[in-house]
């Protein structure tokens, strides 16, 4: 049986990054700001300020290039950090 999806490394995307997308949005602009990170990323229209949210699938078949990338750091201190589970008591 074949994989439909071969397993390939998530691209890295930042808070911050602007992106180009191939598809312009209604108002003219193709310029995207990621503003949220998850499964699915907040993008905002740099020509009208327009708010929407993309599946990372989506965004990374879409994507044609970065215009600026953001800073590593701060999407890294958003990184929620996992705590141990705490233990029982007798």
């Amino acid at each position: 049986m074949t994989d439909r999806h071969p397993a390939r490394p998530a691209l890295e995307i930042f808070l911050g990054d602007v992106v180009r997308l191939r598809r312009r949005h209604p108002c003219g602009a193709t310029d995207w700001l990621v503003d949220r990170l998850g499964a699915d990323i907040g993008l905002r229209c740099q020509g009208c300020q327009r708010h929407v949210m993309i599946e990372r699938r989506v965004l990374e078949r879409r994507l044609v290039a970065f215009v600026s990338r953001g800073d590593p750091a701060v999407s890294a201190a958003l990184q929620p950090v996992s705590t141990p589970a705490p233990e029982d008591g007798p």
